[in-house]
C-alpha cells in the first residue's frame, strides 16, 4: 500500500492551497501524473504543490482551476496568499464565497463587487489611489483579485445569488456617465440569469429598511451558513446560529419591502436611460 503522506492545513501559508488542489484532483479521480500532463507540468511539480513544499505560479494555479473545474477557487487562494491589499479578514470569507451554494447579500451606496463591471471597479479604486488609501499596485491587486472571485458565478452549477441593492447603489455615480451606463446594463443582464436574484430596496422604505449597514450570509455545501460584515479596518465572520436566524428574519422582511424583480429591472433601467438621456 502506498503511504500517501497528509498535510496540516495550518503548517504553513501555502497549505491550504495543497489541501484543496489534492481535494480537487481526487474529487476527479485523477492521479498527480494525470494531473500533470494535463497542466503541462512535472509530476513531481504536483506533489511538491500538494505538500506546501514549493509555491504555485499564478499560471499553474490557472490552469489547475480550468482543468480541475473549480470555478476560480485555486486562483483566488493564490491571490489571497500572495498579495495583502486586502481588507485583513476578507479573504477567509472569500474561501467561503467561492463554494458557497446560496449567497444572499444587502448592499448600500455602492454596486456589491460580484456585480460590478471592471470599469466601475477600476473607477473605484482610482478614487482610492486619489484619497491616499491605496497605491496604484495596491488597487490593481484588488481590482485582479475582484475578477477572479467573480468566476464563483460561472461555476458549474452556479450559486443562487440574491442581492438587494438599496436605492443609492443606483443613484450615485461611479466613474462617469458612460461606466455607470456600462454598470447598470451589466446588472440588467445579470438580472435575465436564472440563478441570478436582484431586487432593489426603494428610498420610500425609509425606516422600513431593517438593515443600516451591508450583510452578506451564505450557505455552504455542508448547509451551515455563515454571515459576513465589515468595517473600514477589517472584517468579521459571525457562525453563531442565533444572530444568524436574526439575520434572516430581517432579511426576509427586506425582501418583502424591496421592488420585485420585475419593478426592479424597470427601475434599473428607467436610470440608465435617465442617464443616456443627459448625456446626449
Amino acid at each position: 500500500m502506498v503511504n500517501i503522506k497528509e498535510i496540516d492545513p495550518q503548517s504553513s501559508p501555502w497549505a491550504p492551497f495543497g489541501v484543496q488542489l489534492r481535494r480537487s484532483r481526487r474529487a476527479m479521480g485523477l492521479k498527480q501524473e494525470q494531473l500533470a500532463r494535463k497542466i503541462g507540468v512535472h509530476p513531481s511539480y504536483i506533489s511538491f504543490v500538494e505538500l506546501a513544499q514549493r509555491p504555485p505560479s499564478e499560471k499553474f494555479a490557472t490552469k489547475a482551476d480550468e482543468v480541475l473545474q473549480t470555478g476560480g477557487t485555486l486562483l483566488l487562494m493564490y491571490w489571497q496568499l500572495k498579495h495583502t491589499a486586502l481588507v485583513p479578514g476578507f479573504p477567509e470569507y472569500a474561501n467561503y464565497e467561492s463554494t458557497a451554494e446560496q449567497i444572499k447579500l444587502f448592499e448600500i451606496n455602492v454596486i456589491h463587487g460580484l456585480l460590478q463591471t471592471k470599469a466601475y471597479a477600476t473607477a473605484w479604486e482610482q478614487g482610492n489611489i486619489r484619497r491616499g488609501t491605496a497605491t496604484p499596485e495596491q488597487a490593481e491587486e484588488r481590482i485582479n483579485y475582484l475578477l477572479t472571485r467573480q468566476q464563483t458565478l460561472r461555476r458549474t452549477p452556479p450559486p443562487i445569488l440574491h442581492a438587494v441593492l438599496d436605492e443609492s447603489c443606483l443613484r450615485r455615480t461611479i466613474g462617469g456617465r458612460d461606466v455607470m451606463i456600462e454598470q447598470l446594463l451589466h446588472l440588467e443582464r445579470l438580472a435575465s440569469q436564472p440563478r441570478i436574484f436582484i431586487q432593489v430596496a426603494p428610498y420610500s422604505l425609509g425606516e422600513s429598511r431593517p438593515f443600516t449597514r451591508v450583510v452578506t450570509i451564505l450557505m455552504l455545501p455542508t448547509r451551515k451558513m455563515i454571515a459576513y460584515s465589515e468595517t473600514e479596518q477589517r472584517g468579521y465572520l459571525d457562525r453563531d446560529t442565533e444572530s444568524i436566524a436574526a439575520l434572516l428574519r430581517d432579511y426576509d422582511q427586506l425582501l418583502a419591502g424591496a421592488k420585485n424583480q420585475a419593478d426592479s429591472v424597470a427601475m434599473i433601467r428607467s436610470v440608465r436611460r435617465d442617464l443616456e438621456w443627459t448625456s446626449n
